[in-house]
């Protein structure tokens, strides 16, 4: 075998040296031109004319969002399920069916709100013919063969808060609309407290009637003029009629409501009820209508209406929610 000498050897190893140091470079520049993610960067071109510049980490990172966003639109595109060939897509609706909609709104918005209480305030919109025609349950009500526990208990405490009574027979004409199956006619409201003439009433507003007189006109007569109450002077008990305006039956036709025209007292001084009493009569007359109402459902009187100027409407008529109607 032949030998090598080291003067040989020398000129073979600087050119492999060489080209060592040529490939390293080289291949340096190829790695850092290689994406640290492939989803974010594609692998560069370049022209040989240009030399490299490196790219800032603002652009990569927004570069990678756009990429990213396009990967998840394509994969919720593939995702979205697709309808069956028998299915039928619905049309949109016609251009005069929208807009009769959107009037409907405006009208509905243009009402307002829908009362609560309608059913309480009178309805303009029908004639009193109409209004005659509705049916009231009350009118068919008929006595029983033994009078009920609660009109006896009514009876009961009557008698215990001194009111003097009789009972009456039972009074009903079906063909106006009026009943009273339990009548009573007062011929006191307490003890020393007459009503005249005698009222005929159910036994409810005979209470309430009796109650009020003992609570609140009898010390209110005290307070104001330094005496006591005598009597009542009422105008309207039971009366089989419909209102005056001819419409709805009134609740006298029931015997429930009773008007009282004056107060006389036990000076013998008398207060009737009027469009334009005395100043210290109309201040006594306007606590007792005040305090009114609450105990009894409707109250009316002078200024309400032309049919109650000279006399207090007072009844029991149910009302919605138990509310009042007070004028």
């Amino acid at each position: 075998m032949a030998t090598l000498s080291i003067s040989g050897f020398f000129r073979l190893a600087l050119p492999l040296a060489a080209a060592v140091l040529l490939i390293t470079p080289a291949d340096a520049r190829h790695r850092h031109r290689q994406p640290l993610t492939p989803r974010l960067e594609q692998p560069l071109t370049q022209r040989a004319d240009q030399p490299l510049r490196p790219r800032s980490k603002h652009r990569v990172r927004s570069r990678g969002k756009r990429h990213i966003a396009s990967e998840l639109t394509q994969h919720q595109t593939q995702d979205q399920p697709t309808l069956p060939a028998d299915v039928s897509v619905p049309e949109p609706r016609p251009a005069e069916a929208q807009q009769t909609d959107a009037a409907t709104k405006e009208e509905r918005k243009a009402a307002g709100p829908r009362d609560a209480d309608a059913s309480d305030r009178i309805d303009q919109d029908k004639s009193p013919q109409e209004e005659r025609q509705r049916p009231e349950p009350r009118s068919a009500i008929l006595p029983e063969q033994q009078m009920p526990e609660e009109e006896l208990a009514c009876r009961r405490r009557l008698t215990s808060m001194g009111v003097d009574f009789e009972e009456h027979k039972a009074e009903q004409e079906p063909e106006i609309g009026c009943s009273i199956p339990y009548p009573i006619v007062l011929k006191t409201l307490g003890k020393s407290m007459a009503i005249s003439p005698g009222a005929e009433l159910n036994c409810a507003m005979a209470e309430a009637a009796a109650r009020f007189t003992a609570e609140i006109i009898q010390p209110a007569v005290e307070a104001k003029f330094g005496t006591k109450l005598k009597s009542i002077g009422q105008a309207s008990a039971f009366v089989c009629r419909a209102r005056h305006n001819g419409g709805k039956m009134s609740e006298h036709a029931f015997g429930n409501a009773l008007d009282i025209a004056s107060f006389t007292l036990a000076d013998g001084r008398k207060i009737e009820v009027g469009p334009a009493p005395p100043e210290q009569d109309a201040q006594f007359l306007g606590t007792v209508r005040k305090a009114a109402c609450g105990p009894f459902k409707t109250v009316l009187g002078p200024g309400s209406d032309a049919d109650h100027s000279l006399h207090f409407h007072l009844d029991l008529e149910p009302r919605r929610h138990g509310g009042t109607f007070c004028q």
